[in-house]
């Protein structure tokens, strides 16, 4: 299949053996293990990156613990030997590449030819979604084609003015082709990260890179078995999974699949902007599994979250999940009660006394739509700052600020030990592809500050100047509008099997504000789609490993794996879509997880 986009060099390798495509060779055992240490820190080769990069993708998704039954409730990691191919391709007017990758598995079957394509979650390297459409789909005798969706790990350093190549070592500008390289940047501009500079708003074009990588994905196989080419969607049927992000990825590839491409969708705990429906001018039914129409977009309540939250995670109704985390190191949770006092002298709320400051701000979430459950989850992102994190990124990539020019006077730095920028050594260079999450701090590249803020409440200045992003009327608040704007989903074609899966409990990607919405939405035309809203499910299966996790909340790949199922039966077998009603789910408790908890239907 010719492609029909710009592409870069395709580089081609093979893994079988004690090397290959599922885990690198590691095995369930050797993912949970420490990872291996670099023969050389400061210069690891491809192959060491690699099985890093596949590593660090299962342990930033999956709960691999003792007691969080992966391997024997469900999922598996066999050993799936086969080709990868990857390049860089390049969205009609983006400045900057989005990564794909192919995995063809020599087990893939040229009869059935089952392609699913897949976008990272978050803002993860290419592996990102290995754990959920890679162990889905490769033992399955389906390819699977990846896209970073214009993310990924790919940073460049200003100081040495290095980036990371295809095959993920890291080489100077000009040398090679890079998976990113900004312009117009100083020596002592820092960091820079795709998603936060590229200046492309790569979220806006988030579907046409799954279509790519499906497109992509394609052409490899044909390239594979030249024989039993042309893989068209035609006899190829192309099935569009993701989680998180990358959930709201592929509802963005199901908005602008005219062609009719895809013969099914399964978006996990997606973020994903609906248009809002006014309930009261629209005659329709929502079903009780759908709390509400409250269509709101990430940076609107992620914004609100860093502003309040610590202020209202103090009400006496969180007490316990608070008391939980205050046990784990490094959490800002002893600072929340200075945050309630700056609300009250800066006249966000109104309340004179830390008590009622508490309760006010939690009535203020409450009624912009915010549920208890999402609420006690959002305590773990609070208490980790992740709020301000995902907001400083965002904030960069919707105003298009490029690197050195980000809002707020906010800048990605190695840090000293004098809590002052720095150079990055060539070891932690060197890991940043392989280990680093997509979105700073980690990995040795923290967020700072050209201006911190003082007294008591450092935060205050940097997350009240975000949060003017969106409520204010600068031009950069405009410019950020616009953006979101973009990013709101289209309408699927009406024969499009499309499967939801959301945990209630969510507090980073909350199902009331996305999953529920789009399904109302969808609703609101004459549409609809399967969904499960699962209780007692929150985003981050890998938090199941922390005290206190596991025992509140049930994992939700299992019902990732499930809804793949059905939807695969359907598009592939023939099958009629039937989601049935959503898992009642209940938490483990101190035990191992068992199928009961799991309670699929």
């Amino acid at each position: 299949m010719e492609i029909s986009f710009p592409l870069g060099t395709i580089r081609e390798t093979a893994h079988r053996g004690s090397d290959d495509l599922l885990s690198a060779g590691l095995g369930l055992a050797g993912l949970r293990a420490t990872p291996a240490a670099f023969a050389d820190p400061a210069a690891p080769n491809p192959v060491e990156l690699r099985r890093r990069a596949i590593q660090t993708a299962w342990l930033g998704i999956a709960d691999l613990g003792a007691l969080g039954g992966f391997g024997t409730v469900y999922g598996a990691v066999p050993n799936v030997p086969g080709r990868e191919f990857q390049a860089f391709a390049h969205a009609l007017g983006a400045t900057q590449p989005h990564r794909v990758l192919a995995q063809i598995p020599d087990s893939f079957d040229t009869k059935t030819r089952c392609l699913i394509v897949t976008a990272s979650s978050g803002s993860r390297g290419i592996y990102g979604s290995i754990a959920f459409a890679g162990a889905w789909g490769l033992p399955k005798g389906c390819a699977v084609a990846y896209t970073d969706k214009g993310a990924g790990s790919g940073y460049f350093d200003t100081a040495s003015n290095t980036g990371v190549a295809l095959d993920g070592t890291r080489a100077e500008r000009g040398k090679t082709e890079l998976e990113f390289a900004p312009s117009g940047y100083a020596s002592d501009a820092g960091v820079a990260v795709k998603h936060a500079h590229s200046t492309d708003n790569p979220e806006a074009h988030w579907g046409a890179h799954v279509m790519q990588a499906a497109q992509f994905g394609l052409a490899m196989l044909d390239r594979a078995f030249p024989d039993a080419a042309p893989f068209t969607p035609h006899n190829t049927k192309i099935i569009a999974v993701g989680l998180s992000n990358g959930g709201g990825a592929v509802l963005q590839a199901a908005g602008i699949d005219d062609a009719g491409w895809l013969a099914g969708v399964v978006a996990v705990e997606p973020n994903v902007y609906a248009p809002h429906v006014d309930a009261k001018k629209k005659d329709y039914s929502v079903k009780t599994e759908v709390k509400g129409n409250n269509a709101r977009a990430l940076y609107d309540y992620a914004s609100e979250a860093a502003l309040l939250a610590p202020c209202a995670l103090l009400d006496a109704h969180f007490s316990d999940v608070v008391a939980t985390l205050a046990k784990l190191p490094g959490n800002t949770i002893a600072s929340w009660s200075t945050r309630c006092a700056t609300l009250h002298s800066a006249g966000v709320i109104k309340a004179g006394d830390a008590k009622a400051q508490s309760a006010e701000a939690l009535a203020r979430m409450r009624a912009d739509g915010w549920e208890d459950g999402a609420l006690a989850t959002a305590a773990s992102i609070t208490a980790y700052d992740m709020w301000r994190a995902f907001g400083v990124t965002y904030a960069s990539t919707y105003t298009r600020s490029g690197v050195g020019s980000m809002p707020c006077g906010f800048r990605f730095d190695a840090i000293g030990a004098d809590r002052k920028p720095r150079a990055a050594t060539p070891a932690e260079r060197a890991a940043w592809w392989s280990d680093a999450s997509g979105i700073p701090p980690g990995n040795g590249v923290f967020v700072s500050e050209s201006a911190p803020g003082q007294g008591p409440d450092p935060s205050w200045k940097g997350i009240s100047c975000l949060r003017e992003l969106w409520t204010g009327k600068s031009d950069a608040a405009t410019r950020l509008h616009e953006s979101v704007q973009a990013t709101q989903v289209r309408l699927p074609r009406k024969d499009l099997p499309i499967f939801l899966v959301h945990g209630a409990e969510d507090g980073l990607i909350p199902a009331m504000f996305t999953s529920d919405a789009y399904v109302a939405w969808l609703r609101a035309n004459k549409q609809d789609a399967s969904y499960w809203r699962v209780p007692h499910a929150q985003h981050f299966d890998a938090f199941l490993a922390w005290p206190g996790f596991g025992d509140r909340y049930v994992p939700m790949l299992p019902y990732a794996y499930a809804a793949l199922d059905r939807v695969y039966a359907h598009a592939i077998e023939g099958k009629p879509l039937v989601a049935g009603e959503a898992p009642a789910a209940a938490p483990r408790g101190p035990g191992a997880l068992e199928a009961k908890h799991i309670a699929l239907p």
